[in-house]
């Protein structure tokens, strides 16, 4: 690499890929590296800034994660966000301590200092704050730059090295301004040009998946999804006909999406795609099943019999392709060995046996959602296939809370059906990132034909967001609900009642399970 980059160091933050994924909005290539990684091995790279991430962890903890103290030497300017405030201020002779108040949730910042790092901002603004310890003594060669109520050193600034710290979170959506802060760091501070591209990305993915498959035939599991239709798109942009497609009928899929994604890609795109229909052997093996996590990992490993039946089939088939994305990874557990909070079991992360028999290609392992569209549309993907909305590796069987039966299955499609045709009616799609329905283990009282009901009840679930890190539930006006409510009580046989979730992520997860 040439180009200048941002080195991201990752004490293991939830938000460590978001903090990359802001930079490269700003066109500026950001790479994720371990905490540890060494100075020497930073300054081999082209540097132009790091940013020391969020951690779980106290800095003062026997264990805690630490950086290489020499890249303060390294003479690259160096942010410091959250845990990484911490840090940078401790090894430059800051005391940290656990607060007596703690932040968490939206606190007001004031300005004390706007020339460098906090320009352009108002005297006041919102941020997002997490945390639990923070500097309680600055030291000698410290300004303090901002402030909340309860925290009086929320942004600082070292006088002799060239760090800067802030105490809130600049990366996530809840800090309204906060874009203008990473804009500041690389821009005013680090003096970056801004000349990355995604089309960029997308050249060196395909010469990166040319280098590594050789002439060994990659075969792709294709759901008709953004995120697997991107990476077959790419894929078969730098194979050609070494790629092989492979649908899995798990029998979780939604109402005609079988048919959909065969006309799609066997004829119109004339991609090599094989169906294999394994509804029956994913149906029995969740027979009985309720615990979410035990659900994904039966699904995960059904998933990649169906692969091996299929690729048996198929000569010189030496590497398996996926749609990982990067809160795929992240909610799975860790990265680089940071440790994070395990969030849920994806079945093409976690799932995945260690004797698979494939080497694994996941180009679009470090990116997010909107990225990922940004890449189907360079690679000239139909616009309705590039703004699908996400569907789960698992389907439906993370959509039916409790045991998974054809029968719940013909309920959720027909309500699935009717939410996704009343907002696309109601020029609600584009507005809306993603929408899905969930079937409740519960039953409910309801009065239908004067007499009396005892049947299920169907949530509804919109999410607006840009990273699937961070979500708000969509305000869908009362009509439009009104409508998907009477249609589906009226339509879908077994239902009686049916309600709109609106909690946020977080606390809560977008799917249900």
């Amino acid at each position: 690499m040439t180009r200048e980059m941002i080195a991201i160091l990752d004490f293991g933050s939830q938000y460590g890929q978001l903090i990359a994924r802001r930079v490269r909005e700003h066109n500026v290539y950001s790479r994720i590296c371990p905490a540890g990684t060494p100075a020497s091995e930073l300054a081999k790279m082209p540097l132009k800034g790091i940013i020391l991430s969020g951690g779980p962890a106290s800095v003062y903890a026997p264990g805690a994660p630490k950086c290489d103290e020499k890249i303060f030497d390294l003479d690259v300017p160096i942010l410091g966000i959250c845990y990484g405030m911490q840090l940078g201020c401790q090894i430059l002779g800051a005391e940290i301590t656990r607060a007596v108040s703690r932040e968490y949730g939206r606190a007001t910042l004031r300005m004390i200092d706007r020339s460098d790092l906090l320009a352009n901002l108002p005297e006041e603004t919102l941020v997002w704050a997490s945390h639990g310890d923070q500097v309680t003594k600055l030291g000698r060669n410290f300004e303090t730059l901002g402030e909340t109520k309860t925290c009086p050193y929320a942004a600082v600034r070292h006088t002799k090295k060239q760090f800067y710290g802030v105490q809130f979170h600049p990366e996530v959506s809840h800090t309204p301004k906060g874009d203008i802060i990473l804009k500041n760091f690389l821009y005013s501070i680090c003096g970056c040009a801004g000349d990355w591209k995604m089309s960029d990305f997308v050249g060196e993915t395909i010469d990166s998946v040319r280098r590594q498959v050789g002439d060994a035939t990659v075969i792709c599991g294709l759901s008709g999804g953004v995120d697997s239709s991107v990476v077959a798109s790419l894929i078969h942009k730098a194979i050609g006909d070494q790629l092989v497609c492979i649908l899995v009928d798990n029998g979780l899929l939604r109402r005609n999406e079988r048919q959909t994604i065969v006309a799609t890609f066997r004829d119109h795109f004339h991609i090599d795609l094989r169906v294999v229909d394994w509804s029956q052997q994913f149906l029995a093996a969740l027979q009985g099943v309720t615990e979410p996590q035990q659900k994904r990992k039966i699904i995960g490993a059904e998933f990649i019999a169906a692969f091996k039946s299929e690729a048996a089939k198929i000569p010189n088939a030496r590497f398996l392709a996926q749609g990982t994305l990067y809160p795929d990874v992240i909610e799975s557990g860790s990265k680089d060995g940071n440790p994070a909070a395990n969030i849920k079991l994806h079945h093409n992360v976690g799932g995945l046996p260690a004797e698979l028999g494939f080497e694994l290609v996941e180009p679009l392992r470090d990116l997010f959602k909107d990225e990922v569209r940004l890449v189907g549309e360079h690679l000239g993907l139909p616009e309705d296939m590039v703004w699908r909305h996400p569907f789960p590796g698992p389907g439906l069987g993370v959509r039916i809370v409790g045991e998974v039966t054809p029968e719940r299955l013909e309920v959720l499609r027909a309500a699935d059906e009717i939410l996704i045709d009343e907002i696309k009616a109601a020029g609600l799609y584009r507005q809306i990132s993603q929408a899905l329905a969930v079937l409740v283990p519960v039953s409910t009282v309801g009065v239908m034909g004067d007499e009396r009901s005892y049947e299920s009840v169907i949530a509804l679930r919109a999410v607006e967001t840009t990273d699937f890190m961070t979500a708000d539930f969509s305000h869908i006006p009362y009509d439009v609900l009104g409508l998907i409510s009477t249609r589906i009580i009226n339509e879908v046989r077994g239902v009686n009642r049916v309600v709109y979730d609106v909690s946020s992520k977080p606390p809560a997860t977008i799917e249900w399970e």
